[in-house]
Parts: C-alpha cells; sequence; structure tokens
C-alpha cells in the first residue's frame, strides 16, 4: 500500500470514530434527558416544554449527523467502484483521461 493510500485510510477511520464519539454522547445526553424529565415532570411545566425543545434541537442535529454518516459511506463506495474501474481498465490496456496542469 502506497502511503497516500494508508493516510486515506487512516483519515476516513479517524472521521468515522469522530461520528462514532459524537452519536455516542447524544446517546448519553438522551438517557440523562429522560431522567431529567421523569424527575422534574411534576414539578414545572415549564420544564417539559423546554426539555421537549431540546429534543427536537437534538434530533434534527442526529439527522444531520446520520446524512454525513451516510454520505460518507457513499463515498466510500464511489471510491473503491472507481479503483476498481480504473483496475479493471489497466488490466486490459486502457486507462482514464485525466487532464495535467
Amino acid at each position: 500500500m502506497s502511503t497516500e493510500k494508508m493516510a486515506e485510510i487512516e483519515e476516513s477511520f479517524q472521521r468515522a470514530m469522530g461520528l462514532k464519539k459524537m452519536v455516542d454522547r447524544w446517546r448519553n445526553s438522551h438517557t440523562q434527558y429522560l431522567w431529567q424529565m421523569t424527575l422534574s415532570c411534576r414539578r414545572n411545566p415549564y420544564t417539559i416544554l423546554r426539555m421537549q425543545d431540546i429534543m427536537v434541537q437534538e434530533l434534527s442535529l442526529l439527522n444531520k449527523q446520520l446524512l454525513m454518516v451516510r454520505q460518507a459511506a457513499l463515498y466510500q463506495l464511489f471510491e473503491k467502484e472507481h479503483r476498481q474501474y480504473q483496475q479493471e481498465l489497466n488490466q486490459m490496456g486502457k486507462a482514464f483521461y485525466v487532464e495535467r496542469l
């Protein structure tokens, strides 16, 4: 493997780990939210509204994060297919046109 490919794999791994940590933090905050909601449900009705607003915001952020994860996975799939197609063309003695500057 070339060093560029290793660096690319390492970078994608670091991105995936960062996204996993983000999801874990969201899961922990969601658990804390549920616990807090059961404690303060009867004491303050405005707390419920505030918690629901926080939950809506967290869900929208989670949807954005999920979209980022899916886009990253799709990008990796396209890159893998591109490399495979390029290898097949190389075996046939053909190549992609690459504009050089």
